[in-house]
């Protein structure tokens, strides 16, 4: 199995360091034989030192011109080799609990994709409100939604990825394309912190 660990980044200079060491960490902890990766950068046209910061860490670092999250998304998809697509936000840290979730989740041979639902280190009342609410709908309607989704690079691509001109939401739009290409009954309902076994 391959997995590729696709990351989108606009002017993420101050954070990307650390979601890439995070991901070396869980690739670390997961480690396996059958187990190759490749981690890549989409660089979303950042003024920054974002592109720099990712090859020095050793990530592959591809080009997207048009700011939006989905066309980076996308753009990082493109250029990937693996069997299953992980996309996590510059923002993020990777886990070694959640990789193993997702592992496993894709070893099964049950889903074609999930998700895990989000946490911040702090928030205030009203954004732990609105992450509440987020968390549910995206439960009820099985929604990857969030900084972290993962699927089948065949079912991605058959699906023609995340819808291409939306600047939010555009994890919602592939989980519903993922679903009705599974038929609605291989998607991984996403739970914290990991892809919901």
């Amino acid at each position: 199995m391959k997995l590729s660990i696709i990351i989108p980044a606009f002017n993420e200079e101050k954070l990307l360091a650390a979601c890439l060491a995070s991901v070396r960490g869980a690739l670390a902890g997961c480690s396996r034989p059958d187990l190759a990766s490749e981690v890549i950068v989409c660089d979303n046209n950042s003024t920054d030192a974002t592109p720099r910061i990712a090859q020095e860490a050793g990530a592959r670092v591809v080009f997207e011109p048009v700011n939006l999250i989905s066309r980076s998304r996308n753009a990082g998809a493109a250029a990937a080799s693996g069997d299953w697509l992980l996309f996590i936000d510059a923002d993020s840290r990777l886990s070694t609990e959640a990789l193993g979730a997702m592992l496993e989740a894709a070893r099964s041979g049950r889903f074609v994709g999930g998700g895990s639902l989000i946490d911040f280190d702090s928030k205030p009342w009203w954004g732990s409100v609105l992450l509440g609410s987020w968390s549910l709908l995206s439960l009820a309607f099985r929604w990857a939604a969030g900084s972290f989704v993962f699927c089948r690079a065949d079912a991605f691509r058959e699906v023609g990825g995340f819808p291409p001109d939306l600047a939010a939401g555009e994890e919602v739009g592939l989980s519903r394309d993922l679903k009705r290409w599974a038929g609605g009954e291989a998607w991984d309902s996403p739970s914290s912190p990991g892809p919901g076994m």
